[in-house]
């Protein structure tokens, strides 16, 4: 059964501080508070139209649109949705945003600001690079409807032109979830990156296989949606977002963690180089960890296995069968993608290479490859955090599962 949300009060939404990441309250009725890392708070209204969750409607600022008017307006929307109509354009009009988007680069302008510019700074930078650089000198001109699969394709050419497949599959979703948000705001009918197809950009053979952002989100939303057992969908998540070989989490102890200070040290006899490795972990893990400890800290295995007395971690093949029990649309996929997935992206962000390779506690060569467990320690705290964030805001993309108490609740 749902859980029932609590209605808010000005005392309480007065009280509600800003985290390291933006999170949100519900009062009910599809009206919730997002509270931004910078203090701010923003009314939106969460709604499904025909079966699927559309992205959420901004209703506008906390306190200059107080509690009352935002429910008026949330009953508003509510009345719209239920005739079977985005409430969307009704929205932008109560805010006064009414915008002429003549062109793609007018367009992207403004989803760039609405829902890039809430993610990390690196995910900006990323996004940006991509629409200035290669989108907006090729199609920045176009109307919107104008754009077809061929100007994107053509996009995709040139930048695997100069060597970079993974770059141009990128630049392609980016577009993709620009496509998306407009057709969510009624001001396109269509998405022309849906017909490129993202093999045919990027062919990647199990070697080399990246997941792109969305295929990201597709795999972990799976996971959550399926009946597998809670603790083997953690170890999934965990295993994404930690960037540790399989083996490392299935076999680890709960000796291993301090959760209050953030870090996992795995002993060099269980690592491949055995040498010590450090993972330090990001808030989303620790949660995550936190609500495992309530599953299985009674004994001294994350994983123990469900046959005997726990005394024992799961088998090597348990994810495995796990993996291949998914539905999923996502070619050419395997476990250990995860490690090359996360090196690629963050690599494509900008990150140090060698607190990349530190954090997947591969051996660098030469004088910077002197062992040091808590080398590039600073770096690699960033780098995992933002690796889960960005990871994060993949599953949002049509997230309609409750992934757990480490994540926003989803309706």
């Amino acid at each position: 059964m749902p859980k029932t949300a609590t209605p808010l009060n000005d005392t309480r939404i007065k009280a509600l501080k800003p985290k390291a990441a933006r999170y949100r309250v519900s009062d009910g009725g599809g009206l919730v508070l997002e509270i931004m890392a910078s203090g701010s708070k923003v009314w939106r209204y969460r709604y499904s139209l025909h079966g699927e969750r559309q992205p959420m409607v901004t209703i506008g600022d906390y306190p200059a649109i107080g509690l009352q008017d935002a429910r008026e307006k949330a009953r508003k929307y509510a009345e719209i949705v239920a005739k079977g109509v985005s409430p969307i354009a009704d929205a932008r009009k109560d805010r006064g945003a009414v915008k002429r988007f003549d062109t793609l680069k007018a367009f992207g302008d403004e989803w760039y600001t609405a829902q890039v510019e809430p993610m990390s700074t690196e995910y900006q930078r990323t996004i940006k690079r991509a629409l200035e650089k290669d989108v907006y000198p090729a199609i920045g001109n176009k109307s919107l409807p104008d754009v077809t699969p061929g100007d994107v394709l053509a996009i995709c050419d040139r930048i695997k032109a100069r060597g970079a497949p993974k770059m141009a599959l990128s630049t392609r979703n980016v577009i993709k979830r620009l496509f998306e948000y407009a057709i969510a705001r009624q001001l396109a009918t269509s998405n022309p990156a849906h017909a490129v197809v993202a093999r045919f950009i990027a062919t990647q053979d199990s070697r080399t296989r990246v997941l792109a952002p969305d295929e990201i989100g597709v795999v972990l939303r799976a996971v959550y949606a399926s009946d597998i057992r809670r603790p083997l969908k953690l170890a999934l998540h965990l295993l994404v977002l930690t960037m540790v070989r399989k083996a490392e989490l299935t076999e680890a102890t709960w000796a291993e963690f301090d959760l209050d200070a953030g870090v996992w040290k795995i002993s060099a006899g269980r690592m491949k180089k055995e040498k010590e490795h450090w993972v330090y972990l990001s808030t989303q893990a620790v949660s995550m960890l936190r609500e495992l400890h309530e599953l299985t800290g009674g004994g001294d295995y994350l994983f123990p296995s469900s046959r005997g007395a726990g005394d024992r971690p799961i088998s090597k093949s348990t994810l495995n069968q796990a993996v291949r029990a998914l539905a999923i649309d996502v070619q050419h996929f395997v476990q250990h993608d995860f490690r090359r997935t996360a090196s690629t992206h963050l690599h494509e962000m900008g990150m140090s290479s060698d607190a990349i390779e530190k954090a997947l506690a591969h051996t660098i060569k030469g004088i910077k490859g002197v062992y040091n467990r808590a080398e590039y320690a600073d770096e690699r705290i960033k780098i995992l955090q933002l690796w889960s964030d960005f990871v994060e805001s993949q599953i949002e993309g049509k997230r309609k599962v409750v992934l757990g108490n480490f994540g926003k609740t989803a309706a």
